[in-house]
């Protein structure tokens, strides 16, 4: 990025303590100066009946799923510039009705009115706060927790009988990054008709 002519920086940190996405953000304004997109990316994904989750499993998924979602669209409200955007990704099963996924599809369902809240709270600076729903995604996040029938399945579920690729989620981040900057609030299911509401 920087033999492009960019400043960048490479940061990492465990960010379902509030304490670290604070710093993230306080290191990342440091390095960048003004921030003017973030984008939330963080998620873990687990396949489990109810009766067979524990609960450190539960609060481990609660924690990065939801509370790392939090707290970073609070920071990103205290940090980004005026007009800024906030992006998290969340998943197209806060549209499905399935089993397995309790804890996964319900850690990301806080996130929607999370997105919703900051979009009213923040918009006074211009700042519109999104969340981007693909569908079951052609990467390795998806297939440790599948077998090749339910992976067909999947496939069969949307149009083309594919799964969602990076390639059809990047530009709709770009594009509430950009141009997108009057949507606001919303949660854009974008999985080739794998679910709607």
């Amino acid at each position: 990025m920087e033999a492009q002519g960019v400043r960048a920086g490479l940061l990492q940190g465990d960010l379902t303590s509030a304490a670290n996405v604070e710093a993230l953000f306080d290191e990342a304004e440091k390095i960048l100066g003004t921030i003017d997109v973030a984008v939330n990316t963080v998620g873990k994904v687990l396949r489990k009946p109810i009766v067979e989750t524990t609960e450190e499993e539960y609060d481990s998924m609660f924690d990065i799923n939801s509370k790392a979602a939090y707290f970073f669209i609070r920071e990103a409200g205290r940090h980004l510039a005026d007009d800024g955007k906030i992006i998290t990704v969340v998943t197209s099963l806060l549209a499905a009705f399935t089993d397995g996924y309790s804890t996964y599809a319900g850690g990301k369902a806080p996130v929607e009115h999370f997105t919703r809240a900051a979009a009213k709270e923040f918009a006074d600076r211009g700042i519109s706060v999104n969340a981007v729903a693909p569908g079951p995604m052609d990467t390795p996040f998806f297939y440790g927790q599948e077998t090749p029938e339910r992976v067909e399945f999947h496939r069969s579920q949307a149009m083309g009988n594919q799964l969602t690729q990076i390639e059809d989620i990047a530009p709709i981040i770009r594009f509430l990054a950009t141009d997108g900057w009057w949507i606001t609030g919303q949660t854009i299911f974008a999985n080739g008709g794998y679910t709607t509401r």
